[in-house]
């Protein structure tokens, strides 16, 4: 196979390979490092004997996604405080033209289903990324990891499971949710913390990820008292000492978020997760390393 189709055919596979890889580890560098060794796996193998290059780059993406996630459980297990997925600005392109199809791909890479993903064992989220975000067959997933379909349906069934137990019970109308995000933002830029309160569900958790590298709470909160008067005081601060300000919304991870710029540098990205009309869920990126594929 010549050069030029052997890149041509990994360009095809490149976008369903990084969100295997990233649904896989949750950081973009981290999936492009994993998308970028499976390349050079492919330049170097035998072409001829490729009968179906899709499954073929798959499977190499998988098991080394397997691998690194195993070595980056014991970092994050030191990780100081709340652990979060680097925020992925959502491209889903041409090749996702479906409404139902782009629904489940969103919500197989938002923020809150990531982060339940996290507590699955590496095999388990494999499992339960490729058929559950990507519909591979069962048969198909047993050849990647080399398992019994016997065993990967069982593996299968685990982890949707546990992610059933763990994401949200709602469904989220992406007008809400801008509605809501406009109105948080009115209400902290505005020093408003009954207009701030009356935004939130009584049981409100918020989960702020600094990484130890600036200002975030190293626990989750909980309660609309607490959460927004966090939210009140953080952003009063960030009025009074802030030369200059810029919010964006932009969508990452499948919904629509408040991104926000001090002085010209990317500082945090919010994201609120909603039900019935109040913020159930308010997540924050503030950690650096997570947001230079944002910046400007």
């Amino acid at each position: 196979m010549a050069t030029d189709s052997m890149t041509d055919v990994f360009e095809e596979h490149r976008p369903v390979l990084m969100g295997v890889a990233y649904r896989m580890l949750g950081r973009v560098v981290d999936a492009e490092d994993v998308v970028q060794e499976a390349w050079l796996r492919w330049s170097a193998s035998d072409h001829d004997q490729v009968r179906e290059p899709r499954a073929f780059l798959v499977r190499v993406t998988t098991r080394l996604a397997i691998d690194r996630l195993r070595h980056l459980q014991s970092r994050r297990e030191a990780y100081v405080g709340p652990w979060l997925p680097e925020p992925c600005v959502t491209e889903f392109g041409p090749t996702v033209p479906d409404t139902a199809e782009r629904a489940v791909l969103a919500e197989s890479v938002s923020l809150a289903v990531l982060v339940v993903l996290e507590s699955l064992s590496p095999l388990e989220r494999a499992v339960f990324v490729l058929r559950e975000a990507f519909g591979f067959p069962y048969a198909e997933i047993a050849a990647t990891l080399d398992r019994g379909e016997a065993s990967v349906r069982q593996l299968a069934g685990r982890a949707r499971k546990h992610v059933d137990a763990g994401r949200p019970r709602y469904k989220v109308d992406p007008a809400e949710r801008r509605d809501l995000t406009e109105r948080f933002l009115a209400a902290a830029t505005e020093g408003d913390l009954d207009g701030l309160l009356s935004l939130l569900a009584p049981d409100v958790r918020l989960v702020g990820d600094s990484g130890g590298k600036t200002k975030a709470p190293l626990r989750v909160l909980e309660t609309a008292d607490k959460v927004g008067r966090f939210l009140h005081h953080t952003a009063a601060r960030v009025l009074r000492d802030a030369a200059e300000l810029e919010f964006r919304f932009i969508e990452v991870n499948g919904a629509e978020s408040l991104f926000v710029l001090i002085d010209g540098k990317p500082d945090s990205v919010f994201q609120f997760a909603v039900a019935d009309g109040r913020i159930q869920d308010v997540y924050i990126v503030r950690n650096p390393d997570k947001l230079t594929a944002l910046a400007p």
